[in-house]
């Protein structure tokens, strides 16, 4: 399995990949990205073997206002038809990430239920 884990603080890069490699099995491949930009970079680079699973955060570089730089990378994601099969997960602590995950058809995970190691279990399962 391949992830691209993207979130601009580097705390919280640390404690996804954390969380992500004691419920993954050993060998699954763990990138980063601390940007949306660098994660289309990211996502580009990959194009022939794209990541099964993308994480981002939403409130990142605020350079795509109004709208969230998470939100922006999500709609770059969706127009690689290599990554119609990867699963996109949104994580934030914006009050609206129920409705920008239902726009996108995507899933998400609120902050900070996210600490909660068990919802990322939840999502392997």
């Amino acid at each position: 399995m391949k992830i691209l884990v993207t979130d601009d603080s580097s705390g919280w890069i640390e404690y996804h990949v954390n969380a992500l490699r004691q419920i993954l099995p050993a060998g699954c491949e763990i990138d980063t990205a601390k940007s949306a930009k660098e994660g289309l970079d990211k996502i580009t680079l990959n194009i022939d073997s794209p990541y099964d699973v993308i994480f981002t955060d939403m409130q990142m570089e605020s350079d795509f206002l109004p709208m969230y730089a998470g939100e922006w990378f999500v709609k770059q994601i969706k127009t690689y038809k290599e990554y119609n099969n990867s699963r996109i997960i949104i994580i934030s602590a914006a009050p609206n990430i129920k409705r920008i995950a239902e726009k996108y058809n995507v899933e998400y995970l609120p902050k900070p239920m996210c600490q909660l190691r068990e919802n990322y279990s939840k999502l392997f399962e």
